[in-house]
């Protein structure tokens, strides 16, 4: 009995990740194609295009290519999304219910540990998806190489042309990205739910039995105040990643060799500026995200789990 029902409880996490996720994208996808063009510019190629901030670069997007622009590598996206956090919140609810065999309740510790853990698998899994997405999004007409026409002919190109190991670009600063972003996330949102939950009712109380003790409002502030914390200390690794999976120039040559590469020149070159560029984009798409997708869960989650309650 107890497997079945850990079965359920980990495929409805699953489902309520991947909702959460496609919602998500679809009303904040602009603002990322926004961020990735601004994480890329370090001022030195001239077929990139330069914005002045955030609102200039959407209505320059919007009326230089249209939808098609602001939306560019939206299928990744969208796939990339539902899929990560479909896997990420079933990873996570798994390692929690390991780690809570022989416990009341999960330490701070085993709540990081649990997150990093999905964090690591996610990345390695959808690492080409968001290759293919970084790359349609930095199309522009101002581009010398052949456009991509699609994310599968995005695919067989890169495949074709650099060989299957450039579908892992950006791994290294993705892995650090992902574990400790989502760690961080997770943690901080894990360990703030329950400090509310215990202040308002002055004892402790089990995370997972708190649904009806927390209201919409405070789902969407847990999730915008933790998604800010890890934002802050991990954005220099999605400018490093986003960097990696540019597209080669005609001349087939990268414009960066590794990690360490990217680290060395954006110091040289922009200095800790470099290091978070397109911020500003990022906090606003993810602000309202992390709420989106936390309010999103935990009403699926609490909607599956009703009628087996019952």
């Amino acid at each position: 009995m107890a497997a079945a029902q850990a079965a359920h409880w980990q495929w409805e996490n699953a489902a309520a990740g991947s909702v959460a996720g496609f919602t998500t994208v679809t009303f904040s996808h602009p603002l990322d194609v926004v961020r990735t063009r601004f994480q890329v510019n370090d001022g030195q190629n001239p077929h990139l295009p330069s914005y002045k901030n955030t609102r200039q670069a959407l209505f320059t997007i919007a009326r230089s290519e249209g939808l098609r622009g602001l939306y560019g590598g939206f299928y990744p996206a969208v796939l990339g999304s539902t899929i990560s956090w479909g896997l990420y919140f079933f990873f996570y609810s798994k390692a929690k219910q390991r780690y809570l065999k022989n416990r009341d309740e999960l330490t701070p510790g085993l709540h990081l540990a649990s997150a990093a853990e999905a964090g690591g698998l996610v990345c390695f899994l959808t690492n080409p998806i968001w290759l293919v997405k970084t790359r349609l999004q930095l199309q522009t007409p101002q581009h010398l190489t052949q456009p991509y026409s699609g994310f599968h002919d995005a695919l067989k190109t890169v495949v074709k042309d650099e060989g299957w190991k450039a579908l892992y670009k950006g791994l290294a600063p993705g892995l650090i990205l992902q574990v400790s972003h989502g760690a961080i996330q997770f943690t901080a949102y894990e360990e703030l739910r329950k400090f509310l939950v215990n202040s308002r009712f002055e004892q402790s109380v089990l995370i997972s039995n708190s649904a009806d003790l927390l209201t919409t409002i405070d789902y969407a502030t847990l999730g915008a105040s933790s998604k800010l914390a890890a934002i802050l200390v991990t954005y220099p690794f999605q400018v490093i990643r986003s960097r990696l999976q540019q597209r080669p120039g005609i001349d087939g040559i990268p414009r960066y060799v590794d990690s360490w590469h990217v680290v060395k020149k954006t110091a040289k070159l922009e200095g800790v500026r470099g290091f978070y560029k397109g911020i500003t984009a990022n906090l606003l798409k993810n602000l309202p995200s992390a709420s989106l997708t936390f309010v999103v869960y935990e009403n699926i989650l609490n909607m599956l789990t009703l009628p087996r309650a019952n």
